[in-house]
């Protein structure tokens, strides 16, 4: 692999916090992308925005309002995490689907790719920009536009299970699995219009706990214990 699209849950950003950042967590994950960035690759992240607000946390307001909140939830979330990319001495840009004055950079595939080619890491903030989408979607469309070779998807919990671990403490983890069987099943590893998406267009993702020790570095180099989802 030399280009990856990195999902990371906001939640895991939060670590024991549970909500906004926990700073020693970002400066862990960005630690490990510049590892990987030092030894050529190339990475494109999106965040979620649960840390702070999800699409369906009220339901007192209109959906449209709520997801447009979640979306600007993710590019809190991408302003941050990119500062902190900074810090560890990278190069970063953010891009969104929607103008944000001075914050980010309109979104292009030419101009993703042009700085990816500058050894800048992407963020993709904002979702698609369009409200009943996700962020795992949003994600997934954005690793097909760019020609990512795989998603790597960063969450709280340490990889695809038959149930929910939290609810059934005999849930068996997945080591693989194939899309198919991921949509056919109903698994949450991402919700199911992303898992369509990654069908269609052929899109391997690598499924692990963020929390997990070296878990990004681990996963590139091809030693990672979570789940491997296969098209």
């Amino acid at each position: 692999m030399k280009r990856v699209l990195l999902k990371l849950s906001g939640e895991a950003l939060a670590g024991d916090k549970k909500t906004g950042f926990d700073e020693a967590t970002c400066i862990g994950v960005a630690k490990q992308v510049k590892t990987l960035v030092d030894e050529g690759y190339q990475i494109a992240v999106v965040t979620g925005g649960g840390n702070f607000w999800r699409g369906r946390t009220s339901e007192t307001i209109d959906r449209t309002k709520a997801d447009q909140i979640g979306m600007l939830a993710t590019v809190m979330n991408c302003i941050y995490v990119s500062d902190i990319f900074r810090h560890v001495g990278m190069k970063t840009e953010i891009f969104t689907p929607f103008v944000c004055g001075a914050f980010t950079s309109l979104f292009s595939k030419d101009a993703a790719l042009a700085a990816l080619n500058e050894k800048k890491v992407i963020f993709f903030a904002g979702g698609t920009g369009h409200p009943y989408f996700s962020t795992d979607t949003g994600a997934v469309l954005r690793a097909i536009e760019i020609e990512a070779d795989a998603m790597l998807l960063a969450k709280a919990i340490d990889g695809i299970y038959d149930s929910d671990p939290k609810v059934n403490p005999d849930a068996k983890k997945y080591d693989e699995i194939t899309i198919q069987d991921v949509i056919d099943q109903k698994l949450a590893a991402v919700d199911m219009t992303a898992s369509i998406l990654c069908m269609e267009n052929k899109m391997p993702m690598l499924v692990f706990g963020l929390n997990e020790k070296n878990s990004i570095v681990e996963t590139m180099s091809g030693t990672f214990t979570g789940t491997k989802v296969t098209v």
